[in-house]
């Protein structure tokens, strides 16, 4: 399943799961035994995870916080999945992928009101204002990234001056705006439930 991870390149016909819908090694052309429930669970968690970017410890800090929360577990994990810096500037248009977006965040070209964060785990909350510093509004990628976010819907739940290179987080994301590809958080729930 296609998970756009490598930005631009998972919308041409360069994108290894167009070039070859096949799973990886010797036999994967074989037919596979049917997959039970705890690897549908796993197979689930797994997918979030790749999607988000996050590691095994992380993820599950994560889920933790997510069940100390008063609502639906599953839904409040990724609400906060969304909530993260690297995330929000990613789908913000600042950033081609989400790794271009770790990066960005990472090497302290990311302003928080004002401020700068280095930290892609980091939580916006409702009213953070999120920009790029001065020095990156006339880089390459970043510019190639603004292109390729012209072609994409603006979230529900963000305000986007892509001229400005400027995003604000307006509310909460909720489940059904998310434009994640298919991620069953129940069977996450399940999983860490066992």
């Amino acid at each position: 399943m296609k998970l756009y991870l490598k930005g631009e390149r998972c919308f041409t016909e360069k994108c290894a799961i167009e070039k070859r819908n096949v799973p990886p090694g010797s036999h994967g052309r074989e037919r596979r035994r049917k997959m039970g429930s705890f690897g549908e669970q796993l197979r689930m968690k797994q997918r979030a995870r790749r999607v988000y970017g996050v590691l095994e410890s992380q993820f599950r800090n994560i889920f933790e916080k997510a069940e100390r929360m008063p609502g639906k577990t599953g839904e409040n994990l990724l609400v906060l999945l969304e909530r993260r810096l690297d995330t929000v500037v990613q789908r913000a248009g600042l950033a081609t992928s989400r790794a271009h977006a770790r990066q960005l965040v990472l090497h302290g070209h990311v302003r928080v009101n004002g401020r700068k964060v280095n930290i892609p785990s980091y939580l916006v909350n409702v009213g953070d204002e999120v920009t790029l510093k001065d020095a990156m509004k006339q880089n390459a990628v970043v510019l190639q990234a603004r292109e390729l976010a012209n072609r994409q819907t603006i979230p529900s739940w963000l305000e986007v001056d892509r001229e400005a290179l400027r995003a604000r987080l307006t509310a909460l994301p909720k489940r059904e705006e998310l434009a994640t590809p298919p991620i069953g958080e129940q069977l996450i729930v399940e999983l860490y439930s066992r």
